[in-house]
């Protein structure tokens, strides 16, 4: 079972770094960058092994979370992670944001649906460990009694209750690094597949081809 774990979290705005041994938090680092997302976690990750007396050989393994989420911020924390992985030789995980948040709210007796930003007026909905895309003001109806967590929990419980429907408001806005390398240790202590450290988007890429279009292959 892994003990010392570094987890990398950018799938919501609010991004984190933490360096998890067993049950403590041996460092950690957290904040919304305005710009520089990659730059930023690359930074924490080395003060948080710094901080640590830590060398990244040493980790038992490294957790990221793998959406839904920021699409920027799921290819920058799935890069890094993936990065110092390779070039450490630990084994890298990915942890779905159901399961980080899962991990976080073990005694719940419902359903939990994790709500999170998405750009548009829309919002990302994991719902069984399927996640959709919804327009903000129109979010599924729960056949059962639910539970919301994430950054945009408060919202959809909002809608929702005013419908009629029994829904509990958790105070989960976004994961935290121990429960990140729970839901890893969870995983493993139960006997469910590895997952792969792959991004999960929900929405395609707002990529567009130019107007002009692409520029002939350099010969």
């Amino acid at each position: 079972m892994p003990q010392l774990i570094l987890a990398i979290d950018a799938a919501q705005r609010r991004a984190s770094v933490t360096l998890v041994d067993g049950a403590r938090v041996r460092a950690a680092r957290d904040g919304a960058p305005a710009t520089g997302l990659a730059d930023t976690l690359a930074v924490w990750v080395d003060e948080c092994l710094h901080d640590a007396g830590v060398a990244a050989p040493a980790l038992d393994a490294i957790a990221v979370t793998i959406g839904p989420g920021s699409f920027t911020g799921l290819r920058a924390a799935i890069a890094l992670a993936q990065g110092i992985g390779l070039a450490a030789n630990v084994p890298v995980h990915g942890i779905t944001m159901s399961e980080a948040f899962s991990a976080a709210l073990p005694a719940l007796h419902r359903d939990l649906w994790i709500a999170l930003s998405a750009r548009r007026g829309r919002v990302f909905i994991e719902r069984d460990g399927i996640a959709a895309g919804f327009d903000e003001t129109d979010p599924p109806e729960p056949a059962r009694p639910v539970a919301l967590a994430g950054d945009r929990a408060g919202d959809i419980a909002a809608r929702l209750a005013s419908r009629g429907f029994d829904v509990q408001l958790t105070d989960a806005r976004s994961c935290t690094g121990p429960a990140i390398a729970m839901a890893l240790r969870h995983r493993i202590a139960t006997g469910l597949p590895d997952r792969p450290a792959m991004p999960r988007y929900v929405d395609p890429p707002e990529a567009k081809r130019p107007a002009a279009g692409l520029r002939p292959a350099p010969r």
